[in-house]
């Protein structure tokens, strides 16, 4: 595990938000430098560090998706609270938050209020289906924004139900575009407009990032395809809409192999490779238009060939000659495979509550800046000193008081 400091080196990042979505952001922006503090409800902390599994009896969504991150508490429904958020919000460069739309402006927290202190803020804010249209105000979690995105409709096969992901995917993608879209924002700020000027007068502004948006924005062309063409996307399964082959196939010996072959060359190159070059002159197969029409009996073919061999033997056959294959990973067989050892890609960990454990890399790889994780998840309020004293000036006696109040 590298020790060197990321490209995002001396940026604060004021975390508000719960559970994934925004958490996502900020736990990207950890990785590669930033400062991020976690501000947190005081007593029960972010609602993430009740999502199991766990281990000595704490979350290891929490553990991870909140590693490199300092956590503070701070009561934000009181005046006191409210007060001391707008000093912190002075000393930032970013501040995420993830209530229902309008909370933040009845707390006296809203971006009118936070830019007042800091008009160099960037103010990052997620809620299901964002801060303006008619269902702004309507609760929104990840499943509802799969859902209507689109996405949903499109995942499983023609005679089952839609599937929905095993991970919150929307939340994911929206913390991926809400790190992207901060850092627009930032460069924006700093390099004055996007020119390069150095203007001392260039602001932060306000990113509204809903969680339905981002994953429709990756459904790229189906929006134009159904206003031009009339076509609907249904659901294909695990074969690609646009072009074949591309499915998942089950060897001899019951592994199964992900193949795509959706270029000319590509396929061109795959049935020579299986030794069937007579795939490429059959009329049905001739070009991609033809090979999705007869999308069934191409599978029949690919299934035929590739059920006769063990997954290794169709590897160390396939991939010299250019095939575009691989294994369908679970956990323990990416733990064991080299290529994710040789990048890093799992590292360990050694944490207080944990012992060794391990967890995610970084991604991607920077050649000079390439961040690190210095630790995992902290646990509830655990740098309050640190932050309120190093930003604010706060000493343990004023602390003291404000742990009385129930304020932190």
């Amino acid at each position: 595990m590298t020790t060197a400091k990321g490209p995002l080196a001396g940026l604060k990042v004021l975390d508000l938000s719960i559970i994934v979505a925004g958490g996502t952001a900020s736990s990207l922006l950890a990785d590669f430098g930033a400062e991020v503090v976690k501000v947190e409800r005081p007593g029960t902390g972010d609602p993430l560090r009740n999502w199991g599994p766990f281990a000595n009896g704490v979350s290891l969504w929490w553990k991870v998706h909140s590693r490199n991150k300092k956590s503070i508490t701070l009561n934000l429904g009181t005046p006191e609270g409210q007060d001391l958020l707008k000093k912190l919000a002075v000393k930032a460069d970013v501040l995420i938050e993830g209530f229902r739309p309008g909370a933040m402006e009845r707390w006296g927290l809203g971006p009118d209020d936070l830019l007042a202190v800091n008009p160099k803020l960037v103010m990052l804010r997620y809620s299901g289906f964002g801060q303006t249209g008619p269902y702004k105000d309507r609760p929104g979690f990840g499943t509802i924004a799969e859902c209507m995105s689109g996405y949903i409709s499109m995942t499983g096969f023609p005679d089952t139900p839609p599937n929905l992901p095993p991970v919150p995917l929307a939340d994911e993608i929206a913390g991926v575009f809400g790190a992207m879209a901060g850092m627009m924002a930032l460069y924006h700020r700093d390099a004055g407009r996007g020119d390069a000027s150095g203007n001392p007068d260039a602001k932060g502004q306000v990113v509204d990032v809903s969680l339905f948006e981002p994953l429709f924005r990756l459904c790229i062309p189906h929006v134009t395809m159904f206003d031009m063409l009339g076509i609907n996307r249904e659901r294909v399964g695990n074969d690609f809409p646009d072009a074949a082959p591309r499915s998942l196939y089950k060897t001899a010996d019951d592994r199964w192999l992900g193949l795509s072959a959706t270029s000319q060359s590509t396929f061109e190159g795959l049935a020579k490779a299986m030794g069937m070059p007579e795939l490429i002159d059959r009329p049905e197969f001739k070009d991609n238009a033809a090979r999705l029409e007869n999308r069934d009996a191409l599978n029949d073919e690919l299934n035929g060939w590739l059920g006769q061999r063990d997954l290794q033997e169709t590897m160390d056959q396939l991939i010299p000659a250019g095939g575009v294959v691989g294994p369908v990973y679970d956990a323990a067989q990416i733990m064991n495979d080299p290529h994710y050892q040789a990048r890093e890609d799992i590292i360990n960990i050694d944490d207080p509550e944990l012992g060794k454990t391990k967890m995610l890399g970084i991604v991607p790889k920077f050649s000079e800046t390439p961040g690190a994780v210095e630790h995992a998840g902290p646990t509830i309020g655990e740098h309050n000193s640190r932050i309120y004293g190093s930003w604010l000036g706060l000493d343990d006696a004023e602390l003291a008081v404000l742990g009385q109040q129930g304020t932190i």
